[in-house]
């Protein structure tokens, strides 16, 4: 029962334990900057015992983001707010990593508590791209199909995103391919109905993501750890699915990628996912036959679950979404009073 206590390295950086905090939106912020909230967030976590704590899906540009409520990083001036976080994380024992994406035919859309509602132009919304001309919901307006120029315009801002993540002091950097936004929009056949080189076969659906972490790795340091998280499935006939997954993970590995976040869903509105405790854990334990660290997520809640994912390689690294939102101490707490006890910040000692 060592193994969630037990450090993972990836190249120069070592997480302290083995849970992690995934990158969940807290919609909180304007014109892309972080501000308290997003400091308090982290924070916490990072004072409740994480190993990594990976910040939010962040704008690599500004018609990028998922709602206008979005972080950003799309602007130098982005860097300050997100370095204070960063500081404030690695000061208390957690690493500091982040998202950057792209949101494609699902930008432009309130948030939840809103109801989750594309906007228009004329209600605070922007026009959307994507490889195709096809909408999230039939009810919502098509995206613009991006052209080469487009692409490669976009190829760059990914790049330039990643600068200012390492200026901000991130340690991990992630991109994000998965849950329907723009990467995986080119993924998957389902919503990738190009006819160029970008679209049609596994080797063309595949090329922008390889494209922006080739871009990625020019600037990204060498010791410093890039992960891509990925939808191992649609869920949907057709669609995309694991097999394809394994296939390109085996690509992004001879890059040297160093961790896949392997997540599920998000590109097929309609699609029915058998949503049960540790249902996406199957996906990280195929991924990782093939010799790449993974991490895996999905309503996992308690310690002994973690324990029975690494104890059994399923995965390198739990990230805990939900639990963490609902006790931002929860390694410190579950763990405490047994083998698995995670280190208490000193000044929380007497409320052992």
């Amino acid at each position: 029962m060592a193994h969630l206590n037990q450090p993972l390295t990836l190249k120069s950086v070592t997480f302290k334990n083995r849970i992690g905090m995934p990158p969940m939106c807290q919609y909180s912020a304007s014109d892309g900057f972080s501000n308290d909230w997003h400091y308090v967030h982290y924070g916490t976590r990072a004072v409740g015992g994480v190993g990594i704590i990976i910040v939010e899906a962040t704008g690599v540009t500004s018609e990028g983001r998922i709602t206008p409520f979005d972080l950003g990083i799309w602007n130098d001036e982005h860097i300050t707010g997100l370095r204070e976080i960063v500081k404030f994380i690695h000061k208390n024992g957690s690493v500091a990593g982040i998202q950057i994406g792209h949101a494609g035919r699902k930008a432009s859309h309130d948030s939840p508590e809103k109801g989750s509602k594309q906007l228009s132009t004329g209600n605070g919304g922007w026009v959307t791209v994507a490889p195709s001309a096809i909408p999230f919901e039939i009810t919502e307006i098509p995206p613009v199909v991006l052209d080469k120029n487009g692409i490669n315009v976009l190829i760059t801002q990914f790049k330039e995103a990643a600068e200012r993540a390492q200026k901000a002091g991130f340690k991990v950097l992630e991109i994000h391919g998965a849950h329907g936004y723009l990467i995986h929009q080119f993924l998957s056949p389902l919503s990738n109905h190009r006819t160029d080189e970008y679209g049609g076969s596994f080797e063309n659906r595949i090329r922008f993501l390889l494209e922006i972490t080739a871009a990625i790795q020019t600037v990204w340091p060498k010791d410093l750890p890039l992960l891509v998280r990925l939808s191992a499935t649609d869920w949907t006939e057709g669609g995309w699915n694991l097999d394809e997954t394994v296939e390109l993970c085996s690509r992004l590995k001879e890059m040297g990628i160093d961790l896949i976040d392997c997540s599920s869903g998000g590109n097929i509105a309609t699609a029915k996912i058998p949503v049960a405790p540790g249902y996406q854990v199957q996906f990280s334990e195929a991924i990782r036959k093939i010799g790449i660290k993974t991490a895996t997520v999905g309503l996992i809640t308690t310690v002994e679950q973690i324990s029975e994912i690494l104890e059994n390689d399923k995965a390198d690294l739990v990230l805990i979404g939900r639990e963490l939102l609902r006790n931002p101490y929860f390694p410190i707490s579950a763990t405490a009073k047994t083998v698995e006890e995670i280190k208490w910040p000193v000044q929380y000692l007497r409320a052992k």
